[in-house]
């Protein structure tokens, strides 16, 4: 739906990972955007969407216990999401009684006829404050909803220093750097199974990483290798290129492939690779 991208877009840097792929986003990503007089700290959260499965219940209640913190809920949406689907989000947002804006991503894509019209058919799901519609990819309209938000958060103290856009650790943005190329190189079912944790990092010239991509069966595993170790050598390749843009030095990245059978269904196991 654009969520990540937006953040991006909003903190001019590459803080939330982003495919074309649902379910991309895992957890909670806090960015901090500061001009003059405002300091407004977003958080990108994982979708919302239906399901039984023990590691879909975790990204769903990560997203929920996130908007009740929230001062201001955007509910991004993207022109071919279905109603009926919409409404389940909605019967979530009644809950939390929060202010709520709709914010159509995409609007690049679509004829402004179509624009208007699915603007107003998503607005019925929802008393929202504000709808409005977006490119995340091309920052149109992103400035307007910058304003409107702006307008509608309360007076407060900043909260982090102006530096600052995120608290996330290094650890952290790695391993989404790393499950990033995964989702973008492997197909099908593979970036659903995977995890990724960092088990060292180490300063120095060139910084040493050493991570581990868990996958739930041992197919799985020999497509993340690849033939002759080409896909494994491609996702480090990719990943080391981003995390050396992200630190400003150069990186050593040193990957492995462990099969850790049903970490998605056991939640010990999701909680061992970071998923608390």
């Amino acid at each position: 739906m654009g969520k990540s991208t937006f953040l991006n877009y909003v903190l001019g840097s590459k803080l939330a990972i982003t495919n074309s792929k649902p379910q991309t986003t895992r957890d909670r990503i806090l960015g901090i955007w500061n001009d003059n007089e405002t300091q407004i700290i977003f958080l990108d959260t994982p979708g919302i969407h239906p399901s039984d499965k023990a590691f879909n219940k975790y990204m769903v209640n990560k997203a929920v216990s996130t908007l009740s913190d929230a001062d201001l809920i955007l509910l991004m949406t993207d022109p071919y999401d279905r109603l009926g689907d919409l409404a389940l989000i909605g019967d979530i947002l009644e809950k939390m009684k929060g202010k709520t804006f709709l914010v159509l991503n995409k609007k690049d894509l679509i004829h402004h006829g179509v624009l208007e019209d699915t603007l107003a058919e998503q607005a019925q799901i929802f008393s929202f404050i504000e709808h409005i519609a977006i490119s995340a990819l091309t920052g149109e309209g992103v400035d307007i909803l910058l304003a409107l938000i702006k307008r509608q958060l309360p007076y407060g103290p900043r909260y982090f220093p102006e530096d600052m856009i995120t608290d996330l650790s290094l650890r952290f943005l790695c391993q989404e750097l790393i499950r990033e190329k995964v989702f973008s190189l492997t197909h099908k079912e593979i970036p659903y199974s995977v995890a990724v944790l960092v088990e060292e990092f180490k300063e120095g010239d060139p910084i040493y990483i050493s991570a581990v991509i868990h996958v739930e069966k041992a197919s799985q595993k020999a497509i993340i290798i690849g033939k002759g170790g080409k896909m494994l050598k491609d996702i480090g390749t990719q990943a080391r290129i981003d995390i050396q843009k992200l630190l400003g030095s150069r990186v050593f990245l040193e990957l492995f492939v462990r099969v850790t059978r049903n970490w998605t269904k056991n939640p010990n196991m999701m909680k061992d690779l970071g998923y608390k």
